[in-house]
């Protein structure tokens, strides 16, 4: 589960991080208020769930409560394409008015989980701020790599000489080891996937200031954080993901011609990236739960069959467990049976009942072809099924 910039930073100021004073704003005129109560200089950020935002206009920096009104009422109801939306961008309905800050120098710093060693890592740049992604993207060493022990644990006086090797002086060495440690524990105590502090002002007098920050939850261990209920914006959350949740299928909307009808994040991912491999455009990402039933598959299916976008379908199913092969075909004939749109079809199954789902989509009211493996299918689909 994504986090605005503000609650980011409320979860982060409970562990003792710092962060400048800012409210959030609805209309121009709360902008003009706030900005007034914060003496007039500030920043007005548009609250969106993606990166990007000042290279796309989404952060402005006033001088006066008139101008952060302005740059308020520019902002409000209006669709911001980053390089992190989808294409139509996302309609930006509260902006973030936050006091300005001067400062020289910044770091970026990003906790996440390692995946082959399932410990927190600590991503550090020395380059932080607005133009962080493309300057990693030009030249990958300027981040470095610390990682933590699974719970958290780790050598102070080594943390220390990672930060003197990545160009924190001894004024602020003290400072960025607090952040650094309380971003650790607000990253455990909150079953975080990802805390990102970009950037991470390095202050005169010695201090830390969070200038910008992200959470991601973990939207597994939600069940632990009745709390954070609250905090999930369903007004942005996109209708045919929530349906989607709601029916056992973890789904992920983009804006390709090719529906994937796939059980498994792994097999999801690989097919995912075998369509972009060649040439193609997924039009989502799709991983069918254990425990989903015919009728909630078909229901996923059915938001494919929904969108005029999609111009085929590509099912690629390991049937195993408690997802036969003949459960996602049964699924496919309802889907179809419900909806008078009708799109080729591509059919890839392997496993367990694999035998009976193909002799099954043989019926079904829209062209179906079957393949033998992933490469055939994934070529079937770029022809169009």
């Amino acid at each position: 589960m994504y986090l605005h910039e503000a609650q980011a930073k409320a979860l982060l100021a409970q562990h003792g991080i710092a962060v400048p004073k800012g409210h959030v704003a609805q209309t121009a005129e709360q902008a003009h208020g706030h900005a007034a109560a914060l003496g007039g200089a500030c920043a007005v950020k548009a609250l969106i769930h993606a990166g990007g935002r000042g290279l796309a206009g989404g952060v402005r920096f006033a001088q006066a409560p008139d101008e952060a009104a302005q740059y308020a009422r520019a902002m409000l109801g209006k669709a911001l394409v980053t390089s992190q939306t989808r294409r139509d961008g996302e309609v930006v309905r509260e902006v973030y008015i936050e006091a300005a800050l001067h400062f020289e120098t910044a770091l970026y710093l990003s906790l996440i989980i390692d995946q082959r060693q399932a410990v927190p890592v600590l991503l550090a740049s020395a380059e932080g701020g607005m133009e962080f992604e493309e300057k990693a993207v030009a030249a990958p060493a300027m981040v470095q790599k610390y990682p933590f022990g699974v719970d958290g644990s780790h050598n102070p006086a080594a943390l220390a000489a990672f930060l003197e090797m990545l160009g924190v002086s001894d004024s602020h060495g003290a400072a960025v080891r607090g952040v650094i440690e309380a971003m650790l524990r607000s990253f455990l105590s909150n079953d975080a996937s990802m805390i990102e502090i970009n950037p991470l002002a390095l202050m005169a007098d010695g201090s830390a200031v969070a200038v910008d920050a992200k959470i991601v939850l973990d939207g597994n261990a939600l069940f632990r954080h009745p709390e954070f209920e609250r905090l999930r914006d369903t007004a942005r959350s996109d209708e045919c993901e929530m349906v989607a949740q709601a029916n056992e299928i973890n789904f992920v909307r983009m804006d390709g011609d090719i529906g994937l009808v796939v059980n498994g994040a792994g097999l999801g991912l690989a097919t995912h990236d075998m369509v972009i491999a060649a040439g193609g455009r997924p039009a989502n990402f799709m991983d069918i739960r254990t425990m989903a039933t015919a009728e909630q598959i078909a229901t996923g299916i059915g938001l494919l069959l929904n969108d005029p976008g999609v111009r085929v379908l590509l099912v690629n199913v390991h049937g195993g467990g408690m997802t036969t092969c003949d459960r996602i075909s049964d699924a496919l004939a309802l889907a179809c049976a419900q909806r008078e749109r009708a799109v080729p079809v591509v059919f890839r199954v392997a496993g367990q009942n694999a035998e009976e789902a193909r002799a099954a989509v043989a019926g079904l009211p829209m062209p179906c072809e079957v393949a033998g493996s992933m490469t055939e299918a994934v070529a079937l689909a770029m022809e169009g099924g």
